[in-house]
């Protein structure tokens, strides 16, 4: 059972600059957005908004510690090509399309692996963090 780690912060605080003292192979980056990272030599990153491809590049890859930078946009992008979809069906699929993620890494990964999702973090009104979605419905579910 590998362990899957949330790290949040607001946008600029440092979440993907904190990887730059990774060196080349201690590390495997997915990152969702195709982003530059924010620090010379970074390490080579795989681009990817696919459910299906990051578990496999999660399974094939060799580094122990593993970051999908930003996690959050797996959600808004996959919200963005179903705009045209009608109903609550689309809200479903989201939500159980990243749980499936949490739950591949927890169960089907390596137990040596630690996989960092690292998402923008956003406060609610009464003070209250929580990982930023799109949205009151797929937060409730």
């Amino acid at each position: 059972m590998a362990k899957a780690i949330l790290i949040m912060g607001k946008s600029g605080t440092g979440k993907s600059y904190s990887m730059r003292n990774f060196t080349e192979g201690e590390i495997g980056i997915i990152n969702v957005l195709s982003k530059d990272l924010p620090f010379r030599n970074a390490p080579k990153t795989y681009d990817s908004d696919n459910y299906d491809n990051i578990k496999v590049a999660l399974t094939k890859s060799k580094a122990s510690t593993i970051v999908i930078d930003d996690a959050g946009y797996l959600i808004t992008n996959e919200f963005m090509r179903k705009t045209n979809d009608k109903g609550f069906q689309k809200f479903t699929d989201l939500a159980n399309n990243f749980f499936n993620l949490i739950m591949f890494i927890k169960t089907e990964l390596d137990p040596n692996k630690i996989v960092y999702l690292v998402m923008h973090e956003e406060e609610k009104e009464l003070g209250d963090v929580k990982p930023k979605t799109i949205g009151k419905l797929l937060d409730e579910k």
